[in-house]
């Protein structure tokens, strides 16, 4: 099942999606209140989509424009160094022994087809495709932590590579500068549910492609700790609620290590194979 949160003249709403007949299917109420439900559904069998509080209504997904699955309540988690060759031929680092997590501001999201703003502090914007985990129960079972998520969407944590390097030394990277710039992360184009992949950390192909030149190619068989292992990790030091994402990392190619940064006009496309693409086009760079 596919759920998108969108808006139609103002009007913002969660819904059921229907691709194939461009319907939407309006869906009553915030995330919490029916997504713990939803998610619970699952660890029985199929997602039981009958505890949707559907409205009746019906709306064409065409005529919507389609949100980051996210409300401004929720947090949004990036935890990153989780490909070896990533950070082998991008950044010539080795995996660290434990994974690496920080917060994104929410101001950063846009939505699938929204445009991608250039930061004017930025001259090295970067593309960073991500499988994106959809948490749907406040009540996180350590033990069985998949048990816990909604299903997964397509992450493009776009980053100013420059301000990332700029920390003052001895200090480190400036993450909240180069990964929280206004506008710039796609998230999208909806959640497909986690019934609708195989039991266990999705083993799914990850593109990006700039202006149908193909810079990353991957697979999320190669993170070096799996979703279950990201969400216990994340969970032992600051809780999830329902509704929070979580970025899980990112193959290589990115420019940090092709020196291909991102220029204004361009389209950004980030696909991952059982959910969808985000279609990006980069902005003109304004002062």
């Amino acid at each position: 099942m596919k759920l998108a949160r969108c808006e139609i003249e103002n009007k913002v709403f969660w819904a059921k999606v229907d691709d194939q007949s461009d319907t939407l299917h309006v869906i009553v109420g915030a995330f919490s209140e029916w997504g713990p439900a939803l998610t619970r559904s699952m660890s029985a069998g199929p997602c039981d989509d009958s505890l949707l509080p559907l409205s009746g209504e019906t709306v064409p997904l065409s005529a919507a424009r389609l949100l980051p699955p996210v409300e401004p309540v929720n947090r949004v988690v990036v935890a990153g160094a989780n490909y070896a060759k990533h950070l082998a031929a991008d950044f010539g680092l080795s995996s660290p022994p434990q994974p690496v997590a920080f917060l994104k501001a929410y101001g950063a999201l846009i939505g699938a087809n929204d445009e991608l703003r250039y930061p004017p502090l930025t001259s090295k914007l970067d593309h960073e495709v991500e499988l994106v985990v959809v948490i749907g129960d406040t009540d996180i079972d350590i033990e069985k932590p998949l048990d816990s998520v909604l299903g997964y969407t397509v992450g493009n944590d776009v980053s100013a590579r420059d301000l990332q390097h700029s920390g003052p030394k001895g200090i480190g990277m400036d993450l909240f500068a180069a990964k929280s710039q206004d506008k710039t992360t796609g998230v999208g184009p909806w959640i497909v549910t986690r019934d609708e992949f195989p039991a266990g950390s999705p083993v799914v192909q990850l593109k990006l492609s700039v202006d149908g030149d193909l810079r990353q190619d991957g697979t999320t068989g190669d993170m070096t700790w799996d979703v279950g292992e990201l969400i216990k990790f994340v969970q032992a030091r600051s809780s999830f609620t329902a509704g929070d994402i979580l970025f899980t990392g990112s193959p290589d190619g990115v420019g940090q290590g092709t020196g291909k940064f991102l220029n204004p006009g361009e389209l950004v496309e980030a696909t991952i194979e059982g959910i969808g693409t985000l279609a990006n086009r980069v902005s003109e760079k304004k002062a």
